[in-house]
C-alpha cells in the first residue's frame, strides 16, 4: 500500500518536507463545469447578467483562487506561480458551462491543488453572480486532467 506523505510515523498531519527536492518546471490543468437553466445560459451567454461580466469576474476569480490555495488547504505549500491561465467552454444543448484552468511553477511540488483551486473558485463565482435567477445549479466533475513536472512525472485523465 502507498504511503500518505501528509502523514509521519505516528499518524500525525504534517507539511511534507520538500527542502531536497528539485526544482522543476511543474504544470497542471484541471476542469469542472456547472449546468443550469436556460434562462441562466441565456444570461450567461449574452452577458446580461445585473451584476456585470460574468466571466470575466469568474476568470479573475479563477486566477485568485489559484494564487491563495495554501490559505485553503492546510497542508499545501505556498507557492510562486510562473502562469496561470483560464478557458471557459459553453456547451448550448446542455445549458453547461466548463471551466478548465492551467497552472505552471518551477519549483519543488506541484501546482495540482492550486489549478483545482482555480477551478471550484471560477465556478462558485459564477454560481455567485447567477443566483438570483436561478438557485439549483449544479457544480460538478471538478478533477485534474493533467500534471507535468517533478518525480513522479506525466499524469493524464
Amino acid at each position: 500500500m502507498t504511503k500518505l506523505s501528509h502523514f509521519d510515523a505516528s499518524g500525525q498531519a504534517h507539511m511534507v518536507d520538500i527542502a531536497n527536492k528539485d526544482e522543476t518546471k511543474r504544470t497542471a490543468i484541471a476542469t469542472g463545469s456547472i449546468t443550469m437553466s436556460a434562462e441562466a445560459f441565456q444570461l450567461l451567454e449574452f452577458n446580461a447578467s445585473r451584476k456585470g461580466d460574468v466571466l470575466g469576474i469568474a476568470r479573475i476569480a479563477a486566477i485568485q483562487g489559484t494564487k491563495i490555495t495554501a490559505n485553503l488547504i492546510p497542508l499545501c505549500h505556498p507557492l510562486a506561480l510562473t502562469h496561470v491561465h483560464v478557458d471557459f467552454v459553453k456547451d448550448e444543448a446542455n445549458y453547461c458551462l466548463s471551466i478548465i484552468v492551467t497552472t505552471e511553477t518551477v519549483g519543488k511540488t506541484g501546482v495540482e491543488m492550486e489549478a483545482l483551486s482555480g477551478v471550484s473558485a471560477g465556478l462558485l463565482t459564477v454560481y455567485d453572480m447567477l443566483k438570483a435567477i436561478e438557485k439549483n445549479m449544479v457544480i460538478s466533475n471538478i478533477h485534474l486532467i493533467q500534471k507535468k513536472g517533478g518525480k513522479s512525472g506525466e499524469f493524464n485523465f
